[in-house]
């Protein structure tokens, strides 16, 4: 993506404040006009204060003075507050904008996308953005305009003197041409490092329980402490470079100085220009120079900020794969049948996972799929409510393609509970009030209570004000489950899909959770993936998936009469 391009997204994002951004301009302008201006009283302070010992004109400087300090003072403050005022807003939108379009995306998005890389692009990237457009910003179209007016103060003074400005002006934009690029680069580099700290960090504490089981903090720690050394590593690199700018540019305006007065000082002793007119000029170079050094400073903010909105426009401009199809219909609420019409399934790695698949579920009944690891069960499922979406063939549900029909009128009819539980670290009520957000106090209860979770909520000690932890951290598995099972349960949604709801738990905690999930799949069409066949037994239907195929279905009698695939998954639990 080029600078320009980046440039011209960046300015579509401020075009909503372009009215405030209008006033900062202006203010900015009158604030290089007003330090314009002290250079120019220079003239008539030291030519006829000093020198001419005019005591009218020392009456007359100091209000002056005043008026220029008061008016550039509050130009300094209107341009500051406004510009930083719109930096803020686009960062606010940014972020906005980023969060709701990761959220678009479909599962597979998430594969190729790691937790610390999005978190950082989130938070890192977009801080990094805030201070190119609120502060490196605002130095340039300031300092801009700062060095156009002083510029023109020099050449009014002395335009044979000021044209060996523009010997320094080449040579010293070079080192800023330079080092832009190695800034650049180095921002890259930066922020690929930090990522890869963020995805170590959120690993080892997600991952925590296994890292202590395993004794293995000092292997965490070594890992973690290698990719800080690398992180590290880059910004010395980074800093080594933006240390030795300074020095540079700082030699470069040392030595033009030294040229300008030797050039000046002849003019002043040969009487061809007299004291005033030369502090003059040398105060307003001075004052040029200072915003052309700025230049050199702010550049690295500059190059990291368009390093960084590369990096989150990349992101934007990943279109998501599963949308709403143009014209999509409001899904009506589910009666008659789901049915599979020769669905296949293919992941973007050419792994084919489902297979010219046939299958129809009528309303209210509940369908087990069994079969070996990796056989395409939790994949099927992930189909129904379009987390994935089929290659060919088409689902129906009571006849309409579900690409037909709105996601959000799509989803809004399934409810799903997952062997890995899902928790915000909120209140019990918060997390079953998800399922609803407008349920009353009263359906929340009542859910709690169907999914043999009122009796151990209201043991805690803040009873549904309770705070979960971080995945529901301070509850234990069964709890766990039994709030997910309440959230799904004050959903009430037409279809359900169990994915493996009970195989993490322990022979007490499946009794209760199974209580709780029989209570939950009445009237309801369900999907439940299961290894424990025992939990299955009683489903009108079930399927057993070999290598994406339907190779055996039946209920739990006739399948061990078949004395197949079902038979021997059976048989290795059971004998």
């Amino acid at each position: 993506m080029q600078d320009k391009e980046i440039l011209l997204r960046l300015f579509k994002v401020i075009g909503p404040y372009k009215k405030l951004l209008i006033i900062s301009i202006i203010a900015m302008i009158a604030y290089s006009a007003f330090t314009t201006a002290q250079a120019y009283i220079l003239k008539p302070t030291v030519d006829k204060i000093f020198i001419d010992k005019d005591l009218q004109m020392l009456m007359l400087i100091p209000f002056a003075i005043i008026g220029i300090f008061l008016f550039k003072a509050v130009s300094y403050y209107v341009y500051t507050f406004f510009l930083e005022k719109i930096g803020q807003s686009v960062i606010r939108d940014l972020r906005t904008s980023l969060f709701t379009h990761i959220h678009k995306q479909p599962l597979s998005f998430f594969h190729d996308h790691t937790t610390g890389t999005l978190i950082s692009r989130v938070i890192s990237d977009i801080t990094l953005m805030q201070n190119a457009v609120s502060t490196a910003l605002v130095g340039c179209i300031k300092d801009f305009f700062q060095i156009v007016f002083l510029l023109g103060f020099v050449f009014y003074q002395d335009w044979k003197l000021a044209m060996s400005v523009f010997i320094i002006l080449p040579v010293a934009a070079i080192p800023i041409v330079k080092f832009g690029r190695i800034f650049r680069r180095l921002s890259t580099s930066t922020q690929e490092e930090v990522a890869k700290v963020s995805d170590r960090l959120y690993e080892s504490i997600t991952g925590n329980r296994i890292v202590k089981a395993f004794c293995r903090e000092d292997y965490e720690n070594k890992r973690f402490s290698n990719q800080i050394a690398s992180l590290f590593s880059v910004t010395i690199k980074n800093a080594k470079y933006r240390s030795m700018q300074h020095p540079l540019m700082e030699l470069i305006g040392g030595v033009a100085f030294a040229a300008i007065f030797w050039v000046g000082g002849k003019e002043v002793i040969h009487g061809t220009a007299t004291a005033g007119t030369f502090f003059a000029f040398v105060v307003a170079l001075i004052a040029a120079y200072e915003p052309v050094k700025n230049v050199s400073h702010i550049n690295s903010a500059i190059q990291q900020g368009i390093a960084a909105a590369t990096r989150i426009f990349a992101i934007l401009d990943i279109e998501p794969k599963i949308t709403d199809k143009k014209g999509a219909t409001t899904l009506k609420p589910f009666k008659q049948t789901i049915e599979f019409q020769n669905v296949n399934f293919t992941y973007e790695d050419d792994t084919t996972v489902i297979k010219d698949l046939n299958l129809k579920i009528p309303a209210g009944q509940a369908l087990a799929i069994v079969g070996s690891s990796g056989g395409g069960k939790t994949t099927l499922t992930n189909l129904i409510p379009r987390f994935l979406d089929i290659n060919t063939g088409s689902i129906r549900i009571d006849g309409i393609d579900i690409r037909d029909v709105t996601l959000a009128s799509l989803r809004s009819q399934i409810a799903m509970v997952t062997q890995q539980t899902i928790l915000f670290n909120d209140s019990i009520r918060n997390n079953i009030a998800y399922g609803d957000l407008e349920a009353t106090e009263e359906q929340i209860r009542a859910a709690a209570k169907a999914a043999y979770a009122l009796d151990f909520v209201e043991k805690l000690p803040h009873g549904f004000d309770s705070i979960i932890g971080e995945g529901g951290a301070r509850l234990s598995g069964g709890e766990r489950q039994r709030i997910s099972i309440a959230r799904a349960i004050l959903k009430n949604a037409p279809i359900l899909i169990l994915d493996e709801a009970t195989s993490a738990l322990d022979t007490e905690s499946e009794r209760e959770v199974q209580k709780a999930l029989e209570n939950l799949m009445k009237n309801k069409t369900t999907f439940v993936i299961a290894h424990r066949l025992s939990t299955i037994i009683n489903c009108h239907k079930i399927i057993v998936i070999k290598d994406g195929n339907i190779v055996e279905q039946g209920t739990h009698d006739e399948l061990l009469k078949l004395h197949g695939e079902y038979e021997m998954l059976y048989n290795m639990q059971y004998t």
